[in-house]
């Protein structure tokens, strides 16, 4: 027993550093190159991730039309197990239809596919960012509808005027910044989130000031949005290199639904000449959360955002693995000692100086640290213990 005593002090002690209620030990990496052609169209874009019931993933690529092809997913096969992550593999592609039907097409930029996931019913969840443009005819809105695993439309939700894009500079969605994270809670609700800040909202995330998003909660029954609650994100963490083209930004690209108000939240910031930092956070809403679905503006607003925790930080190289543009994440397939596992996945952007990351983690509650009170009980019995083999 005194073995087991200090056996477990020692476990609680190295575990108690870590705050966070999830471990997360990266499993194995996959990554399928730029150029790779499947079906004669270039595979890449991968910028939602989610498993269906029979186990194979679907993966939606944001090529908005006039890149690639037109808006697609793909049909994966993802082998991962405790000892490793052993292929990824393309099964099938199928293009996203219109309502009327008709496919997107693929000579001109459309829709802009960010996020998917699998609804109740066994049907898709997919959120786009549209396309700003001040051009009319080729300005497409921001979406969330419900699309069948053939690509056909079923409907869209009534999603907040807000978003919308107007003009790109006086108030609205800002362009390429809109609805990628996507989520389903196990009620049913669907949530989605712009990547940065609507412009009424302030400004977006520099490297010396943090922004904030918007997180609305839509009704799967009526379509409509329930609530919406602010999201913080931090300053963007590391500049960009001397010379770069164009600034560091910082976004969330992705949420995945732990519970009913519970999101693993996944940050992702790029500085052209140095890389990737991808931040994976525990985040939720609560009675104390602010309800800031009728609040034009967040400038100078009072709200209570929602809980941001750290779970893991992955900095420019990660345990070997050199990151990537991460911008989707699902549940993975259940490990035989009962730990879920969580799949992210990298956007390359078709570009040859990137590539398509799959990372597969194996996801376990972190030791969870014990109050003073217990910590100077264990103590004590530790004492008593030696005392007792003293006096023998």
């Amino acid at each position: 027993m005194r073995v087991f005593v200090l056996a477990a002090v020692a476990a609680i002690a190295a575990g108690s550093a870590a705050a966070a209620p999830l471990s997360l030990r990266l499993i194995g990496t996959q990554e399928i190159a730029t150029g790779f052609l499947f079906e004669g169209v270039e595979f890449g874009g991968v910028s939602g991730l989610d498993r269906l019931a029979d186990g194979r993933f679907i993966a939606l690529s944001d090529d908005r039309g006039g890149e690639r092809g037109a808006p697609r997913f793909y049909t994966m096969n993802l082998d991962i197990d405790a000892s490793g992550f052993h292929a990824a593999t393309i099964e099938s592609q199928t293009f996203l239809r219109r309502p009327d039907g008709t496919q997107f097409p693929s000579d001109q930029r459309t829709v802009d596919p960010e996020g998917v996931r699998v609804a109740p019913n066994g049907n898709l969840y997919v959120s786009s960012e549209g396309n700003f443009s001040a051009n009319p005819d080729a300005l497409f809105q921001p979406f969330v509808r419900e699309m069948t695993l053939d690509g056909g439309f079923v409907r869209e939700f009534d999603t907040p005027a807000q978003f919308d894009y107007v003009d790109n500079a006086t108030t609205g969605g800002r362009s390429n910044k809109l609805f990628e994270a996507l989520a389903v809670t196990p009620d049913g609700h669907v949530f989605t989130a712009n990547e940065d800040a609507l412009i009424q909202d302030g400004p977006i995330t520099s490297i010396t000031n943090g922004s904030v998003v918007r997180v609305t909660k839509l009704d799967p029954v009526s379509g409509g949005a329930v609530a919406q609650y602010a999201y913080a994100l931090p300053p963007i963490p590391v500049d960009a290199a001397p010379g770069a083209p164009f600034g560091p930004d910082n976004g969330l690209p992705e949420l995945l639904a732990l519970d009913d108000d519970s999101f693993i939240a996944v940050e992702r910031a790029f500085a052209f000449g140095v890389g990737n930092t991808i931040r994976l956070t525990l985040t939720e809403f609560d009675a104390a959360t602010t309800d800031i679905l009728g609040v034009d503006s967040l400038i100078d607003a009072a709200y209570t955002p929602m809980s941001r925790e750290l779970l893991l930080e992955m900095a420019l190289v990660f345990e070997g693995v050199t990151l990537d543009n991460i911008e989707a994440a699902a549940w993975g397939p259940m490990l035989d000692n009962g730990s879920k596992t969580l799949v992210l996945a990298a956007d390359n952007n078709f570009s040859a100086a990137q590539r398509t990351l799959f990372m597969a983690f194996e996801v376990a509650p972190a030791p969870i640290p014990l109050p003073a009170a217990v910590w100077l009980m264990l103590a004590g019995l530790g004492a008593l213990g030696a005392a007792a083999r003293r006096g023998r």
